[in-house]
């Protein structure tokens, strides 16, 4: 009789297949499942399931944990949702960077402060992975990062020349392992690309077999016009496409989000390799120059705050913020009102008791106009300042997380609810993502099946990255494996308290090793980089 080093017993597994979940057990040798169904045998370890959902490890499809994870490696807060592999890098990257991005870098640190000891996106993963992490890791190379490694922060067409350094570098990261290539348009220097340096990025990249995936150009007033530029970009380039948390944002254009689905829908029954991903909430995170007219970010983080303080430019950047017109994008518009803005992170200890206002609120207490308060957080900070975007309606996060093309994310850091990471204020998201997409969305509003939302978490995103042996309960699969109680199963944190743990995960593999047991962390660090399908590495 056969003994395994790890048995798990009496539990419904759902597989990953989008199939029917049925009883069974789970047999692990070494890092890879052994057998699945009805096992015959021995464990040296043997988990009791109780009957509770069995299923391969959550894929976090974009993560900022780029950090977070150099400060504590246990990645509490997903861990403990069962995401077993973190994919970094939307559309910057811990590398390539070299000697003036490290500055730059270094420069912008906050409470987490590191030593930038690498200078490609392989180096900085292999750096987690000796350090020590729990979940496994893996990145895209971030479009804006190349070209900021090449024409720095300005916003200017590349030569020729600078153009193929840039493709270079992008098939430099792929053959390093990294999945493809990322945009996030709405970002400087991401925003300064033009289509054609897109595309060129994106056939590098899909010399490689990688795939492009971006924050399109716009959410808002040009949704359709970035959603064709997507299109375009993927079909020039010949490579899949993925959009980063497919949304509409502000009312005014919440309607549209139909139409992008069909014509999503379109392009894919006609051929095109086109997916997305989501998070399950109606709030974005990310910083006040998400707001801000490109120009005014031109040069970089020091051009743009010195632009805030010069009393003629800045009253350029506020009327600019006031424009009222849909001709062109205005994402501050789209809010509506300062009242839809919370104010979340700040380096400045004496800015720090705002977190978690609203900048209504803020501006209030500093006897300010709103957006006045606002350009004069970001100086006194001197950062992008963390915020929250109340922009989405409830009613198309549902019709989202019912799409059977769009995988699950949390756009954020995996944080721990002690220590450094109780100095800011972040979205729930960082704590309750994907217990939120079966509480919410499978129990109790039923969108979409137990099975379906496994699938999605799984082997959907494992196949769009084409990630080897990874997203289902397979023998010869890694053993990335989660046992949860799908009638429990929750997420706790709030925009008013988001530092709390989800429950309901009992426990938690990762390439075999216990990192969750009985609901606590082992304090296990087994994580390993994971590669894209251009590596030329060695197993």
């Amino acid at each position: 009789m056969t003994t395994y080093d790890i048995l798990i017993r009496n539990g419904l597994i759902v597989d990953g297949s989008g199939g029917e979940p049925y009883p069974g057990d789970i047999a692990i040798q070494g890092d890879k499942i052994a057998a699945v169904g009805q096992v015959t045998g021995n464990g040296r370890h043997t988990i009791n399931a109780h009957h509770h959902a069995i299923s391969p490890g959550f894929i976090n499809m974009m993560c900022w944990a780029n950090e977070s994870l150099i400060a504590d490696g246990r990645s509490q807060s997903d861990i403990r949702q069962g995401v077993t592999l973190e994919v970094l890098g939307e559309g910057s990257s811990m590398g390539p960077v070299n000697d003036t991005l490290k500055a730059y870098m270094k420069a912008r640190q906050g409470d987490i402060q590191y030593d930038i000891a690498w200078d490609t996106l392989d180096e900085y993963l292999q750096f987690l992975e000796r350090r020590g992490v729990s979940p496994n890791v893996a990145s895209f190379v971030g479009a804006g990062g190349i070209r900021a490694y090449v024409l720095g922060f300005d916003d200017r067409r590349p030569t020729a020349d600078e153009l193929a350094q840039m493709q270079n570098l992008v098939r430099q990261a792929m053959a390093e392992g990294a999945l493809g290539i990322s945009s996030a348009l709405i970002y400087a220097p991401d925003m300064y690309a033009d289509t054609a340096e897109l595309i060129a990025l994106a056939q590098a990249a899909a010399e490689y077999d990688g795939i492009y995936i971006t924050h399109l150009r716009s959410e808002g007033a040009r949704f359709l016009e970035a959603l064709d530029e997507f299109f375009t970009i993927v079909e020039q380039a010949n490579i899949r496409g993925e959009i980063y948390h497919i949304k509409a944002a502000g009312p005014r254009n919440w309607h549209k989000l139909e139409e992008v689905i069909r014509r999503v829908e379109a392009k894919r029954a006609a051929g095109l390799p086109i997916t997305a991903d989501m998070y399950p909430y109606h709030a974005s995170s990310t910083g006040l120059d998400a707001i801000m007219p490109g120009w005014a970010l031109d040069g970089g983080h020091d051009a743009w705050v010195a632009r805030l303080k010069d009393p003629a430019t800045r009253a350029r950047v506020l009327a600019d913020l006031r424009y009222t017109g849909d001709d062109r994008e205005n994402p501050f518009m789209e809010l509506q009102t300062a009242d839809n803005i919370l104010v979340t992170a700040f380096k400045n200890d004496a800015l720090k008791p705002y977190s978690g206002k609203t900048l209504t609120e803020v501006a209030a207490l500093r006897g300010q106009d709103p957006l006045e308060a606002a350009l004069d957080l970001i100086i006194e900070d001197d950062s992008r300042v963390g915020t929250v975007f109340f922009s989405m309606s409830e009613e198309n996060v549902r019709r989202e997380v019912g799409l059977p093309w769009v995988s699950f994310c949390s756009d954020s850091a995996s944080l721990t609810a002690a220590g450094v990471f109780l100095n800011y204020h972040p979205h729930p998201r960082s704590y309750g993502a994907f217990a939120r997409v079966y509480a919410k969305y499978v129990r109790h509003e039923g969108v979409i099946s137990l099975a379906e939302a496994v699938r999605r978490m799984t082997a959907l995103p494992a196949a769009n990255l084409k990630l080897d042996r990874r997203g289902r309960l397979e023998p010869g699969y890694f053993a990335d494996v989660v046992i949860f109680d799908p009638d429990t199963i929750q997420d706790h944190a709030t925009f008013a308290r988001p530092h709390q743990y989800a429950t309901g995960v009992q426990h938690v593999l990762v390439n075999g090793v216990p990192v969750i047991a009985d609901g606590e962390h082992t304090g296990a660090t087994p994580g390993r980089v994971v590669r894209g399908p251009g590596w030329q590495g060695t197993a």
